[in-house]
């Protein structure tokens, strides 16, 4: 997502189902059957609070492969930290994220906005 607004972000993740699908993928990938079994919530529900999640780079989609070989899409967590902060009138907030770059691990990413407005700045660190 190249920009977002804060208030959009609060929003999601005041979300009760949104905040658990980020804390049992983050244990592991899960495929939205998994999700939809283990949160009690119909499938078209988990979809739209993943394609949110996606949104804003909280999960991320993956293809895993059975044991017959068979490919599904799984989902894992990439929200490392959030964290909200108010001063001079205003708020800022920044999202860490965790990214799995091919060859080079895993490398942090960092998304702020102030006040709600949606001016992003982007730093990635590795």
């Amino acid at each position: 997502m190249t920009g977002w607004d804060a208030d959009s972000a609060f929003d999601l993740l005041g979300n009760e189902l949104a905040r658990k699908i980020l804390v049992l993928t983050s244990e592991d990938a899960l495929s939205a059957e998994e999700l939809t079994r283990r949160c009690d919530v119909s499938q078209p529900t988990v979809y739209r609070r993943l394609d949110a999640l996606e949104s804003y780079d909280m999960v991320a989609e993956k293809i895993q492969y059975d044991a017959d070989g068979n490919h599904y899409s799984a989902y894992e967590c990439r929200l490392e930290e959030l964290r909200f902060g108010v001063e001079d009138g205003g708020f800022t907030v920044d999202i860490q994220l965790r990214r799995t770059v091919a060859g080079d691990g895993e490398s942090v990413s960092r998304r702020s906005a102030t006040g709600g407005v949606g001016d992003v700045g982007d730093t990635d660190t590795r």
